[in-house]
């Protein structure tokens, strides 16, 4: 079975609905404001005749949900129409993975020390949440890591911007609509500044990547600076937010959410997302991942981090051979023996990318047959 990782309003940038976030923080690195080069060209505003009349249309409306004059002029300010959101909502159904390719990423080694290292920093916060909310703290932190990277992924695109030249394009005009309008109550409300706003080209926003509806119905002002400052370098309030998000869509304190069958006690459910592959016995808790962003994969790739950060080992069962009759340790040695040979791949962890699959058909290519950029065991037998 293979899983569609689509970006936060569509479901998951790795996985369907998506309450929350999911910024493609399993896919091409997003940038901060703070310490971003710049976005690319098609994420600046670009004239558009038909965006700015619908802008013009919009104020009325947006007056009619309570949004200010004030508001208005300070939010829609240096806003503009951005053809890159619109290419990356096209283009979100493409990105495909096995299960385990989405383990593989979503619990890689990098992924697994950087959780500890994060939990241990916030430790404190983690357990405090802990008590508060019922949430398990190494739950909680890896949110935070599927969702960016602990926060170093946190996107650097104007939420205003993307959120309405995304209503604007009419897919899902009136959902993003609403989100626009709730990303100019959160302005309203002095949460942050119109410069602050960032996020994902789809306006998922922050540590925890909340979408401004959730946002408003969720977000937490846990350090009691009388802001929801889920955009800041402290995660603090993120942190918060994703346990109150929990919390109030059915966690139960005290539950793990599951495991691998044989590793915990028999639980509700015993699902197999992947043939052939291990299979998981889940709890309520599952489920309650899964209102964050609604795919078994990404609920697993949460609940199997968190066991990693809190210092679990792999998991015991292995995954069947790909499509190609290769094994994810056959995938490793031809991503590195690809490398060795000066074709390189940008890392070895088995998952087939767009990289390795161009290093493939340079390969090919130097070798004077079809380019096609599918891996084999003919070409892993190649590079000896």
């Amino acid at each position: 079975m293979n899983f569609t990782r689509r970006s936060f309003a569509v479901g998951l940038g790795a996985l369907g609905l998506a309450a929350c976030g999911g910024t493609g923080t399993l896919g091409p690195r997003a940038s901060n404001a703070a310490t971003s080069g710049g976005l690319p060209d098609d994420l600046r505003p670009q004239p558009n005749a038909g965006y700015d009349a619908w802008v013009a249309s919009f104020r009325a409306r947006a007056v009619g949900q309570g949004i200010n004059a004030s508001t208005l002029r300070a939010g829609l300010r240096g806003t503009g129409y951005l053809p890159g959101c619109i290419k990356r909502d096209r283009n979100q159904t493409e990105f495909k993975r096995s299960l385990e390719d989405y383990l593989a990423i979503a619990a890689s080694d990098e992924r697994i020390s950087k959780g500890r290292a994060a939990f241990a920093q916030h430790q404190g916060t983690l357990a405090a949440l802990q008590q508060q909310y019922g949430v398990d703290a190494e739950i909680i932190c890896a949110i935070w890591g599927l969702e960016s990277f602990f926060g170093e992924r946190r996107g650097d695109v104007p939420v205003v911007s993307a959120t309405s030249t995304l209503a604007y394009d009419g897919r899902r005009g009136a959902f993003f609509e609403k989100q626009l309008i709730s990303a100019l109550k959160i302005l309203q409300n002095g949460d942050t500044t119109p410069g602050q706003l960032t996020g994902s080209w789809a306006g998922a926003m922050g540590h925890t990547q909340f979408i401004p509806t959730s946002y408003e119905a969720f977000a937490v002002d846990y350090n009691g600076d009388g802001r929801r400052d889920i955009w800041s370098e402290d995660p603090t309030d993120s942190l918060a937010s994703t346990a109150a998000y929990l919390a109030r869509n059915g966690w139960s304190r005290g539950t793990r959410w599951g495991g691998e069958v044989g590793n915990v006690a028999p639980a509700d459910t015993v699902i197999q997302p992947q043939p052939g592959g291990p299979k998981f016995a889940v709890t309520g808790n599952f489920r309650a991942i899964k209102r964050y962003n609604n795919s078994d994969a990404y609920a697993i790739g949460v609940g199997h981090l968190a066991d990693r950060i809190g210092g679990a080992g792999p998991l015991r069962a292995s995954f069947p051979p790909d499509e190609n009759g290769l094994t994810k340790d056959d995938r490793v040695a031809l991503q590195q023996r690809l490398t060795a040979a000066g074709f390189d791949t940008d890392g070895a962890d088995g998952v087939i990318g767009p990289n390795s699959r161009r290093a493939i058909s340079a390969y090919q290519a130097s070798r004077g047959i079809p380019a096609t950029g599918e891996p084999s065991a003919e070409l892993l037998r190649s590079l000896l």
